[in-house]
């Protein structure tokens, strides 16, 4: 890491890779020989225009997308989401199974209870989310419309290992804090979609991958926006897409090849996890809330026996470069986020001031 720069663990918006900021940064006033910034560019200008279908084309190859799905680069966040997904899918039964495994779920859910009737297929509230259900806990409905989840839960840090058997069901799943972190059959999901600002690119963009033949049977109130159809028709352009996040997909696409595509990230990642949670679990101070075989590999989430200490250890990793280490208000404790674009550095570093402190407090 550059002398000024610190180790963010924010949650999101995350940090991105230094020499994917300097790219941008070379590229901020003058793109490609044009004479102007991407964030001044018309959408439907040809420069543009190659920008978008080059980070389409990226994306596709590094997360093996087949064909007969299309990648929609939309807005309103992974949470408008929550509203889409009943809206152009309930339609087929009046009816779709949630799992509900932390916050995200748990509002997606209560919202698509708006446009049909939900069955819980698994709720983990009642031991605060820090498990995830078996394949045979979920109470599936082989009428519904599509089964729902979060594949990673960040403030909680739990994270599912496995991808569901629905049987006939489309499934639909929130990626949005684990997308390009390890690969993924897309073919065995109808939706798969993930807010940029964790592992892809700054916020303002929300990617949806989705099989093509479940657009178009959208509720008849469905907003001309959040219709998937009319989407695909334009190919994410009915109106301005968020460009210059566009952009920076393409350039954070092009850093994920160098380190060897998704696999190569998988390795890295599962690395730096294996390394947090060791000395986490060898901490005489620490426990993980997530249960063993639950753990994410995103958000490690961590806390000591009391609120002085846990208060003592953010305030004085906050003084040694350690940024954005406060667990999340619902649960209290510290939390990192080791996204893609964390470093190997940042980690090793984070564990060894666990350490100094254990030894220390």
């Amino acid at each position: 890491m550059s002398d000024n720069r610190i180790f963010n663990f924010s949650a999101g918006p995350s940090m991105l890779p230094l020499s994917v900021l300097q790219r941008a940064g070379a590229e901020i006033t003058n793109f490609g020989g044009s004479g102007m910034s991407v964030m001044e560019m018309s959408h439907r200008s040809k420069v543009f225009q190659k920008i978008f279908d080059d980070t389409q084309e990226k994306f596709r190859r590094l997360m093996g997308v087949p064909e007969g799905y299309k990648v929609l680069f939309l807005q309103t966040g992974a949470s408008g989401q929550f509203s889409m997904i009943p809206l152009n899918l309930m339609g087929r039964t009046g009816k779709a199974d949630y799992a509900v495994t932390g916050n995200f779920s748990t509002i997606a859910a209560k919202e698509a209870k708006k446009y049909g009737t939900v069955n819980i297929a698994a709720d983990t509230s009642d031991c605060n989310h820090t498990r995830i259900p078996t394949q045979a806990e979920l109470k599936l409905d082989a009428d519904a419309s599509y089964f729902y989840y979060c594949a990673n839960n960040t403030i909680y840090g739990t994270e599912w290992q496995y991808v569901p058997e629905t049987g006939n069901v489309p499934l639909v799943c929130d990626m949005s804090s684990d997308i390009m972190s390890r690969p993924v059959d897309v073919s065995k999901f109808g939706i798969i979609y993930a807010g940029a600002q964790k592992n892809m690119a700054p916020a303002g963009l929300t990617v949806v991958i989705i099989k093509e033949e479940l657009a178009g049977s959208e509720l008849p109130y469905t907003p001309l926006m959040m219709n998937y159809k009319t989407m695909i028709d334009k190919d994410s352009m009915y109106n301005t897409p968020p460009c210059w996040c566009i952009y920076m997909l393409g350039l954070m696409l092009d850093w994920v090849d160098e380190q060897g595509g998704v696999a190569g990230i998988e390795k890295i990642k599962a690395a730096k996890a294996a390394m947090l949670y060791d000395t986490l679990d060898n901490s005489k101070l620490f426990t993980c809330p997530a249960q063993v075989g639950s753990r994410s590999d995103m958000n490690v989430a961590f806390r000591a026996e009391s609120e002085e200490l846990n208060a003592k250890f953010i305030a004085e990793a906050a003084a040694a470069g350690f940024a954005n280490l406060k667990g999340h208000r619902n649960v209290g404790g510290m939390r990192a986020s080791i996204y893609n674009a964390m470093p190997t550095e940042g980690v090793e570093k984070l564990c060894q001031f666990i350490k100094e402190f254990d030894k220390n407090n």
